[in-house]
């Protein structure tokens, strides 16, 4: 087996990743992220299925028909075991998601935290089955990355072919997820790879295609929501509310995502404040949700169902309404609290709501140039999703292959372009993104920034008395004058340095013997400007190959 991963290892390193072996691999990877897909969401319906009594039933049919200490107790007893697990297995008590995903692709060549990654995916299923208000799509896409992760470092991947199996295994898990191949694709280099080379679309369509026939060899080849009637709309005349939909639903997507960001700030200063350990909040968080469900059950769960009797009009316009604003307050706390799930199921749910709570009121006030109440539900479904995402194009996807309902498309792309737009002046582009810059991580501005946390100086660093390099008696007076790096510096930080100090030269410090930092060599600033250029023109060699 190991002979065999070093012939494989060889192999894509001399031949690349469009090679027929590559594609091999991307079809296993598809299989096995559609079926880690299908078992996280059987897991969810099996415990769903003993905590709520389903039966068959719905989990709000099973929610509304509990004791209200029962509503309050599931989601707080899962909430605890989801803080213990967190707690052991997990440095900071976070679950991982779709932003570290990102942010493998980004800076980790294509790879994420196996340990922390599992960890998260069991935490993720025990909030969504004992009634957390979030998604199973994000912690789905964590565990896929997980385990392309395996494989990379089990072939001993090169960055380019990290990322490409990250592709791969991203859109295997959405396509299973969604029965979607097209935004299973779509999403893996809209969302997570960020560009759309056309080395890494072979075998992520690959990847996808197998994802979504493990989905179909389950379910059929059956839409998530099933529309009773074909929806349609005053053509030409409507498209302008749909436009104003997408307003609408741009700031009912920055709204939701600053609810949950405020949740997370407030609920990390409050356990501050208390001194309760840190595997205490997801449970807080947990009850919590469960106090809302008492007079609101339609938030416990995913919420599918919902989004079900919003997309067949089978709500009224008060009822709409309050369910959007009760799930936007349960999903602030189920993700500020840190109990796990993703943000793409919950958006879905908001933005049917929104949809079709606008619709009852557009349809209402010029009934004769109005179609049906349900297509908003359809756009707004797309339209907060898509601004939660940052990704317009996969979220459009994704909602006509979620439906099978093709015809509707001016209307969901009208209100994808406006909802984004809106959306996207007031966060990171999106919602995970967003979340990366919060920790430090500035992807969103693109290459040109975050490339810079990855080259060190240390090979462009030349010791004294090497070609280039300045005597060791300046390099002290440079760094007499505080013109002088650590030797285990970024690129960034060299180029700061520069930029502050006007120097065109920096002594580098490294510790010596005793403890003591001493000058060892120096850095140039067209030196750090050489590695910076090589490094942006690597990637956009790897983005448009």
């Amino acid at each position: 087996m190991r002979r065999l991963s070093r012939v494989l290892a060889r192999s894509l390193r001399r031949r690349g990743p469009g090679q027929v072996l590559f594609w091999l691999i991307a079809f296993v990877l598809g299989i096995g992220a559609g079926l880690a897909a299908l078992g996280f969401r059987a897991g969810i319906t099996a415990l769903e299925t003993v905590l709520y009594r389903t039966g068959g039933q719905t989990v709000l049919t099973g929610a509304a028909a509990m004791p209200w200490w029962a509503l309050v107790l599931i989601p707080a007893t899962g909430g605890l075991i989801v803080g213990v697990i967190l707690h052991r297995f997990t440095p900071d008590g976070r679950v991982r998601a779709v932003a570290d995903v990102i942010e493998g692709a980004a800076l980790m060549h294509g790879r994420v935290e196996i340990r922390e990654g599992i960890a998260s995916a069991f935490a993720s299923l025990i909030t969504l089955g004992s009634g957390g208000s979030s998604g199973r799509e994000g912690p789905v896409v964590h565990l896929a990355a997980v385990i392309s992760t395996w494989i990379a470092q089990r072939i001993d991947a090169n960055g380019i072919t990290g990322r490409d199996l990250l592709g791969c295994a991203v859109a295997g898990a959405v396509s299973a997820s969604f029965n979607a191949p097209l935004a299973g694709t779509i999403f893996a280099m809209e969302v997570v790879l960020r560009h759309y080379a056309l080395h890494a679309f072979a075998p992520i369509a690959i990847a996808s295609v197998m994802g979504t026939v493990v989905n179909r060899l389950n379910f059929g080849d059956v839409a998530e929501f099933t529309l009773p009637v074909r929806n349609t709309i005053a053509f030409y005349w409507e498209i302008p509310a749909f436009l104003i939909l997408g307003v609408v639903c741009g700031l009912v997507a920055l709204t939701m995502m600053r609810a949950i960001f405020w949740t997370e700030d407030s609920a990390g200063k409050l356990m501050q404040r208390s001194r309760l350990p840190r595997w205490a909040r997801p449970a807080i968080a947990g009850a919590l949700v469960g106090a809302l469900a008492i007079v609101a059950p339609q938030v416990i769960g995913i919420g599918y169902d919902v989004t079900t009797q919003a997309l067949t009009g089978r709500l009224d316009l008060s009822s709409a309404i309050w369910i959007a604003v009760a799930k936007v307050a349960a999903v602030s706390i189920t993700l500020g609290g840190r109990m796990g799930g993703g943000v793409f199921s919950p958006s879905l749910v908001v933005g049917a709501l929104t949809g079709l709570a606008f619709g009852i009121i557009a349809t209402a006030l010029i009934p004769a140039y109005s179609g049906s109440t349900t297509v908003y539900a359809l756009a707004g479904l797309g339209a907060v999703a898509a601004a939660v995402l940052g990704a317009p194009v996969s979220t459009s996807l994704i909602v006509f292959e979620l439906t099978g309902d093709w015809q509707t498309a001016l209307a969901v792309l009208a209100a994808v372009s406006t909802a984004t737009a809106v959306a996207s002046r007031f966060v990171a582009r999106s919602f995970f993104l967003t979340q990366l810059v919060r920790r430090g991580v500035n992807i969103a501005q693109g290459p040109q920034e975050y490339l810079l946390q990855l080259v060190g100086i240390t090979g462009i660093t030349r010791k004294p008395g090497s070609p280039g390099a300045l005597p060791l008696a300046v390099l002290e007076s440079l760094a007499e004058d505080g013109m002088a790096v650590n030797g285990e510096a970024l690129l960034k930080d060299a180029l700061r340095r520069f930029e502050r100090t006007g120097a065109s030269h920096l002594a580098v410090l490294s510790l010596g013997p005793e403890g003591v930092r001493v000058v060892t060599g120096c850095v140039s600033h067209i030196d750090a400007l050489k590695a910076f250029n090589q490094a942006l023109a690597a990637t956009a060699a790897e983005e448009h190959s």
